[in-house]
């Protein structure tokens, strides 16, 4: 966590993965952000991973370091006071961020009644703010039919990375950032819409997908292999699966040399009259010709000399771990590393929970926070951004539209 957005104060009213992402990315950087949470918790609440006990790591992962206030918002006085907060008064503060439909008590029209330089960044699963979730917008898109081996026919394939969820809650965490500092210019709120299908379509336009498609037609499903380029998974003599990729012509020519082929290579360009070295996408179109040389090298190499080769000659490639494996044999992945910090979370549980992505030159990374037990800052906050005073509270927690942490 770093303090670059110290002063800042976000109100997120959000679940799942990209609105909690996006106030997670920004209190991360030093933005005070205060969740509003449904008395019980939202429909994330109780969403895998679950410790033994039944709590959510999901959920306490999501949401560290920010201060969470419970108000009952199927009454009309707790929807009142979930409109106070968002639209409180100061000048780093009417930043909100939330997953709500668009129409409803949390229409940003509605809300800029009370604060009109109000900015709203709502992140929807369509465009025309219809349902959606990561895997029903690929579904749509067609990623479960590039996904997986030709031996699964016309059955899709789902991949387990919410990635446009996560791209999302990434977009979305710099898309405040810019209406905030379009707002400090012209003195202007807005609504942000951050639609995952237009997070998801634009992503296949930057990458050339749609040209393809429109032009070509739709991507074969090409298993492990890397369409385009070389790259694919091969096992060593002792039975270790690894990754390898030779995008760049210095990647192409280090695993080469690595696996002693240059002869063989140089065999198969001859009578193909081509230059693998020149071209990436030559390593692709003739893949049936090149994978049994490097299937062959491989399974006579054990991962120990592959790993050694591989180093002396910066091949680019990675063997395939779990998770658990991952984190406990590679230095890079280690839960030593600055980016983590052991807390004790809510479930109970201690274990390392990661910071800022990023590293920031000249800047100290402070130490994280966990994620609030539910209504744990609900008297505080009403304290000190509504100016509430202790009999104002307690009347709130009496007719039950407040409510705090239990003990």
């Amino acid at each position: 966590m770093y303090n670059l957005l110290n002063g800042l104060r976000i109100v997120e009213c959000a679940s799942f993965i990209a609105g909690p992402s996006c106030a997670l990315h920004l209190q991360q950087l030093g933005a005070e952000v205060i969740r509003i949470d449904p008395v019980g918790g939202g429909p994330d609440f109780k969403r895998w991973p679950m410790s033994p006990e039944g709590s959510s790591f999901y959920w306490e992962g999501l949401n560290k370091g920010k201060r969470s206030v419970a108000i009952d918002l199927a009454k009309p006085e707790g929807r009142k006071l979930a409109v106070d907060l968002i639209t409180a008064p100061g000048r780093d503060a009417g930043l909100f961020v939330t997953n709500f439909p668009k129409e409803g008590f949390l229409a940003h029209e509605r809300l800029r009644q009370r604060r009109e330089d109000l900015i709203t960044v709502r992140v929807t699963g369509w465009s025309d703010g219809g349902s959606a979730v990561d895997y029903t917008v690929n579904a749509a898109l067609g990623v479960p039919y590039m996904t997986g081996s030709v031996d699964n026919g016309d059955k899709p394939v789902n991949h387990v990375l919410p990635a446009w969820d996560l791209l999302a809650g990434a977009y979305a965490a710099f898309a405040t950032l810019a209406a905030e500092r379009h707002r400090n210019r012209h003195g202007t709120g807005q609504e942000v819409m951050v639609p995952l299908s237009d997070i998801a379509l634009a992503s296949l336009g930057h990458m050339g997908q749609i040209a393809e498609v429109l032009t070509v037609g739709d991507r074969p499903r090409v298993g492990n292999a890397l369409y385009g380029a070389f790259g694919r998974d091969f096992v060593s003599a002792d039975g270790h699966r690894v990754m390898v990729v030779a995008i760049t012509a210095k990647q192409w020519s280090g695993l080469v040399d690595a696996l002693q082929l240059k002869d063989n290579i140089s065999a198969i360009e001859a009578t193909l009259k081509v230059s693998f070295a020149r071209d990436e996408g030559l390593r692709y179109t003739h893949r049936d010709a090149l994978f049994p040389l490097f299937e062959r090298a491989m399974a006579a190499l054990p991962l120990a000399e592959i790993k050694t080769r591989f180093e002396q000659q910066a091949v680019c490639w990675g063997p395939y771990l779990t998770l658990s494996a991952a984190l406990a044999q590679d230095p890079r992945l280690s839960l030593a590393r600055p980016l983590f910090n052991t807390l004790q979370h809510p479930s109970g549980h201690s274990y390392p929970a990661p910071g800022a992505a990023a590293s920031f030159e000249g800047s100290t990374r402070v130490g994280l926070v966990r994620a609030p037990h539910l209504g744990e800052h609900t008297d505080q906050v009403l304290a000190e951004v509504l100016s509430l005073s202790p009999t104002e509270i307690g009347a709130l927690h009496d007719a039950g539209i407040v409510a705090s942490a239990k003990a």
